[in-house]
């Protein structure tokens, strides 16, 4: 479904990145590992098209990412990739429920009720449906972080990209997530990616690669 090719990126003089090639199949769940500092993020923004590489390319369904407009890369955030980022980055005039529809006002998939349903469905699996009309600001870190989590979801995205999804949670709010994370993945047949530090949450991937001085090399 989706292929890195020699893929290099540099800032500066600095060299992030260098020949990186992977793929990623439906149904697959890769942990992507490595020191601060090393790229990790850096390449999870390519694949979803929030940055460039310098050279080589990456591919959906083989469509070349970098080649579509910005146009045709928002386009392809919004229908086909569902970002979990640390920081939950929630609108805080919105409540849960419309946090969580956020990526639906231009998308295509479904009817505005069936959207809506799948979204109630969701934050109801995640614990928070006593909480579906709050504000952010009426919600404890790991409440917002699962609001985030459900709202990357909702247009079921044929790729999920995770960056330090479980870093700011308590272990047992961590091991529900990351445990749903994976449930979905194979209940949606998506492609997942997390970058993570947590070595206990890497283990239950598929494959796990680390990131070491700008080369992915497999770990298990």
């Amino acid at each position: 479904m989706l292929k890195i090719k020699s893929l290099s990126k540099s800032y500066g003089n600095q060299k992030v990145l260098e020949n990186i090639t992977l793929s990623l199949e439906a149904g697959s769940s890769t942990a992507i590992v490595g020191p601060s500092g090393t790229g990790k993020t850096t390449l999870l923004n390519m694949i979803g098209a929030l940055d460039k590489p310098d050279n080589g390319e990456i591919l959906f369904n083989g469509q070349s990412i970098a080649g579509m407009s910005e146009k045709e890369q928002s386009w392809f955030r919004n229908q086909n990739v569902g970002f979990v980022f640390q920081m939950h980055h929630l609108l805080p005039q919105c409540s849960v429920l419309e946090n969580v529809l956020i990526p639906t006002l231009n998308a295509k998939k479904a009817s505005k009720k069936e959207t809506e349903k799948r979204a109630v469905e969701l934050i109801e699996r995640v614990g928070l449906s006593a909480h579906i009309n709050k504000l952010p600001s009426q919600l404890s870190g790991g409440e917002c972080q699962r609001t985030a989590f459900v709202r990357a979801l909702i247009n079921q995205p044929s790729i999920i990209l995770a960056d330090e999804p479980t870093g700011s949670l308590d272990g047992g709010t961590a091991q529900v997530l990351s445990d749903l994370l994976l449930l979905l993945n194979k209940e949606q047949n998506t492609a997942l990616v997390v970058v993570t530090h947590a070595m206990q949450l890497a283990k239950k991937m598929d494959a796990v690669w680390e990131l070491v001085n700008g080369e992915l090399k497999i770990k298990i």
